[in-house]
């Protein structure tokens, strides 16, 4: 099983280094999602890291947790935490985007050692993770738990709520879903798109436990999906307030950032900033 490393400065250093990746691959590839990669990857961290049952030597392993990814445009932020864990070499983060190469745009299942579904279409994730924890829980009669996460945007999807309903019906105590609450998407801010506030609320009116943190903040982070993993009376909602661009000073808070790729002198811009971060939360 992965090592559970419990040093939060190790933990904030690692989301760092998985954030300098995220920029080298989008760099090379030359497209992709910069905002929310950036943004997610504390979360991303504090799950592979310390609260996720796993083995990257046996990624089928029956027994782990599943990660489902609903905003599957991030998912650079996924296959570079993948990278960190051990489930496949670094190198092959470099062929991000390219012809033939398993780590595609939007991931796809087993494309690589630890992809648990296929996403692209956005608020199919909760209704996927729903499925999958009611198949675990009431048919399997088994205890692991799946942790979805989704963005907020996607909460304008109609499909989202079917998923939401369905899970309280069934009260699965299994699935956690995690928002990335950053409050853009590719149009703009989400207020302005479709207002969603308040997430908190809504979730509560449908009998959710919920748990609202700052998504950069690793303690919070861990103790809200340590605490979710306890609650055996219905699912989870953790609301994670993040920074889209976290950490890259030009993009945060920019929903410009989105989709789009850095150029070679913004991703060396990007670099030394997060160079100079990973310096000053060294170990």
């Amino acid at each position: 099983m992965q090592e559970q490393i419990t040093n939060i400065k190790k933990l904030n250093k690692i989301a760092n280094n998985i954030r300098q990746n995220i920029i080298t691959m989008l760099l090379k590839a030359g497209s992709g999602h910069s905002a929310g990669s950036l943004g997610l990857a504390d979360v991303f961290t504090a799950l592979y890291f310390n609260v996720l049952k796993h083995d990257p030597k046996r990624p089928n392993w029956q027994e782990r947790d599943r990660v489902i990814l609903s905003n599957g445009h991030i998912c650079p932020v996924w296959y570079a935490t993948l990278a960190q864990a051990g489930y496949f070499p670094k190198r092959e983060l470099w062929t991000l985007r390219q012809l033939g190469s398993p780590l595609q745009g939007h991931p796809r299942y087993h494309s690589a050692p630890g992809i648990e579904n296929t996403s692209g279409p956005l608020g199919q994730g909760i209704s996927v993770a729903a499925g999958l924890a009611y198949a675990i829980h009431e048919l399997q009669k088994s205890h692991e738990n799946v942790f979805c996460v989704t963005s907020d945007g996607e909460h304008d999807e109609g499909q989202t709520w079917e998923a939401v309903m369905f899970a309280a019906k069934h009260k699965l105590p299994n699935l956690t879903v995690i928002i990335d609450r950053n409050n853009i998407q590719i149009s703009g801010q989400t207020e302005q798109v479709m207002p969603l506030d308040s997430l908190k609320d809504k979730y509560q009116a449908f009998n959710w436990h919920v748990i609202e943190i700052d998504g950069h903040n690793m303690e919070e982070i861990i103790a809200a999906l340590n605490k979710a993993k306890s609650i055996v009376e219905r699912p989870v909602c953790v609301i994670a307030n993040t920074i889209p661009g976290k950490g890259v000073d030009f993009m945060e808070y920019n929903y410009e950032w989105h989709g789009k790729a850095p150029n070679t002198e913004e991703a060396e811009r990007a670099l030394r900033q997060l160079s100079n971060l990973s310096s000053r939360t060294s170990v």
